[in-house]
């Protein structure tokens, strides 16, 4: 499926819902098979609530895009704006807090048309910089950013339930 079949939204307030049940919906079909059951389910109980979730939607520092084909919803895009990992230095920088696809929509060109939406306006909005984070054991996810032309600069560290990860810090230049 090309590019062009693709279509994209700004979310609005009223796709709180929507976003919500699609972020837990793409959270667990990624990263469920590598991970303890009870540790999923803990952090979508805890950390990863609907209702949490929800109200992400219309903040003012964050910005949801939709991306859309054969009229079902594929996936989505949250950007937040906001203070950059201090070994990202001095520089405007957007994050790219989530990109998630639902799996039956991976291959089909979604990622790629979200990324350069994403990059679009962080240029357009003047950011020097754009960063991420990803699971060290997302091979797939870091291939697919790795060709987008971001490099690692840095670690953190993500509560999954009671298993504590690590996650890569990405960046490249916007």
């Amino acid at each position: 499926m090309s590019s062009s079949s693709i279509s994209l939204r700004n979310a609005t307030r009223q796709d709180a819902e929507l976003i919500a049940d699609l972020s837990r919906e793409t959270f667990y079909e990624t990263f469920a098979p590598d991970n303890k059951p009870e540790d999923m389910q803990l952090f979508l109980d805890r950390q990863f609530t609907r209702g949490r979730l929800m109200l992400e939607v219309g903040r003012p520092d964050m910005e949801f895009i939709l991306a859309y084909t054969g009229g079902e919803v594929a996936g989505y895009v949250k950007l937040r704006r906001g203070k950059a990992p201090d070994a990202l230095g001095p520089v405007r920088a957007l994050e790219i807090a989530r990109l998630y696809v639902r799996q039956r929509c991976i291959g089909q060109k979604v990622g790629a048309a979200l990324m350069a939406e994403s990059l679009r306006r962080a240029r357009e909005a003047g950011f020097e910089k754009v960063w991420l984070g990803v699971w060290e054991k997302n091979a797939r996810a870091i291939s697919f950013y790795e060709q987008w032309g971001f490099q690692r600069f840095g670690a953190c560290d993500f509560l999954l339930g009671n298993d504590l990860q690590q996650d890569w810090l990405m960046s490249r230049e916007a």
